[in-house]
């Protein structure tokens, strides 16, 4: 990559007529490496000149799921809609130096442009009526229709760039038409509002999706023409679902912000999507830091990721096992609450400890939680009359008595107790620790018993052994 004299500005710039998705947070998380890792300037622009489809709502969306990831630009957010002034002025420039005309050729009778081209086997495309040239005639203009502004695109030669990512591009100017860059309505369209702004704000590289490909040579004309030196492009490839195809809905294809109320942690979204089409040789764990560290736009790959949520999970457990008890207790004490548990009943940070090494996310161990923070009404009938029986309450007695009678209240007690009434009894494992599960938990499934009882606590065990045994 040649590298730009002036320093690095890279820029994220969606349109807010949705939620920030898995690729646009990846191409963020890209630009945002990238000017991290030269030390350069991160800028938000928000694309809101699609006044049809454009949302408050979105808009909100968007910088949350910037704020989740914590990837906060230098500059900005900029909106479109609040630098109208600036485009009439470079439409009007454009206008005065030639480089853009007035075109007031329907949209119907465009289309038949179109259809003529298709039925000679061309490109379709506008041809060009109402563009000026020497000794050309132009139509009489149609009473009461207002123009479009089209900007004058080479006809001669190409456009050619050396991607960041796909290598070298080049496009015959013969076969790009004159793009409308303003509206009948004088609002200025997405393309000529990205080059002003790319322009204006001084960006030097832009890396962005590579269904932008064909709108490149049509900016690095307009920029040109603005006498603007283009920045440096990247086009990376899509995300793929799992299953080879597009990334949707049924992907799990939502709101970035989504993941946060699933349970996942910020520092594991931005591990997993650094790695959808970015490497480092074969890590598959790293930190931001040895993200902006190690990111080199070289190392982007040409063709398409695809989305693997099992690989996601398994970065998000890596994370919960490396995060703090208390850390972990803070992140997951509302999720307790939002579940109807009281998170402050319990020891949450050594519950965490205790639960962690098994969550794949928050929201599991807010599930697994429960045990220590919900109301407890005892074993349900069934579980009751399948384990609590003859065969083991007088195992449950003795554990009781052994347990009432400890110095000390820990796991490692609590082991030797049960020990030495399996010893007592001569029978295994199950035959004591599931009924001593279903009474004290109303569950024949937790974590290692002996801790499970450590954490709840030597009244509440006895309070509920009693409640079974006598």
């Amino acid at each position: 990559m040649t590298q730009s004299a002036a320093p690095v500005r890279t820029r994220f710039a969606p349109s807010p007529t949705g939620y920030l998705h898995l690729g646009g947070a990846r191409t963020a998380l890209f630009s945002w490496a990238f000017a991290r890792h030269h030390k350069g300037v991160f800028v938000l622009r928000i694309e809101d000149t699609d006044l049809e489809r454009s949302t408050p709502e979105a808009v909100q969306a968007i910088l949350d799921g910037m704020a989740w990831l914590e990837m906060t630009p230098d500059e900005g957010p900029f909106y479109q809609m609040q630098r109208m002034d600036r485009y009439r002025e470079v439409l009007a420039e454009l206008l005065e130096k030639g480089h853009a005309y007035h075109c007031y050729s329907s949209p119907e009778e465009v289309e038949a442009m179109r259809e003529r081209a298709r039925a000679l086997g061309l490109k379709p495309r506008y041809d060009g009526t109402w563009r000026p040239e020497p000794g050309k005639t132009l139509p009489p203009v149609p009473e009461g229709r207002k123009p479009v502004i089209r900007f004058r695109n080479p006809t001669d030669g190409a456009t050619t760039w050396n991607d960041m990512v796909k290598g070298p591009i080049r496009f015959d100017n013969s076969e790009l038409d004159d793009l409308i860059i303003a509206r009948p309505d004088g609002t200025p369209t997405y393309n000529f509002c990205v080059v002003v702004d790319d322009w204006d704000m001084k960006i030097t590289h832009v890396i962005r999706g590579d269904d932008h490909v064909n709108n490149t040579p049509r900016q690095i004309n307009i920029l040109r023409a603005l006498g603007a030196t283009p920045p440096e492009y990247g086009h990376v490839p899509m995300i793929l679902g799992p299953d080879g195809e597009k990334l949707s809905k049924r992907h799990g294809a939502v709101s970035v912000v989504e993941y946060d109320k699933d349970g996942y942690l910020p520092e594991a979204m931005i591990n997993y999507l650094a790695r959808l089409g970015w490497s480092h040789g074969n890590d598959e764990l790293f930190t931001r830091e040895q993200l902006v560290e190690w990111f080199d736009v070289r190392n982007l790959s040409k063709s398409a990721a695809q989305w693997d949520p099992k690989k996601l999970n398994w970065v998000n457990a890596h994370y919960i096992k490396q995060s703090g008890n208390d850390d972990l207790a803070a992140r997951v004490s509302p999720r307790i609450s939002s579940l109807g548990g009281d998170p402050g009943s319990a020891d949450l940070p050594a519950i965490m400890g205790l639960l962690k090494d098994r969550a794949e996310t928050l929201n599991q161990l807010a599930e697994g939680a429960m045990l220590f923070c919900a109301a407890f009404n005892g074993p349900d009938d069934e579980l009751r009359a399948q384990h609590i029986n003859a065969e083991s309450l007088p195992l449950l007695r003795d554990f009781r008595q052994q347990a009432d009678a400890l110095a000390q209240w820990d796991a490692s007690s609590l082991s030797a107790a049960i020990k030495q009434v399996l010893e007592q009894h001569g029978v295994k494992m199950p035959k004591l620790a599931i009924p001593l599960r279903v009474a004290v938990t109303g569950r024949t499934q937790t974590p290692a018993i002996d801790a499970v009882l450590a954490l709840l606590g030597r009244e509440t065990v006895l309070q509920r052994l009693s409640a079974v045994t006598e």
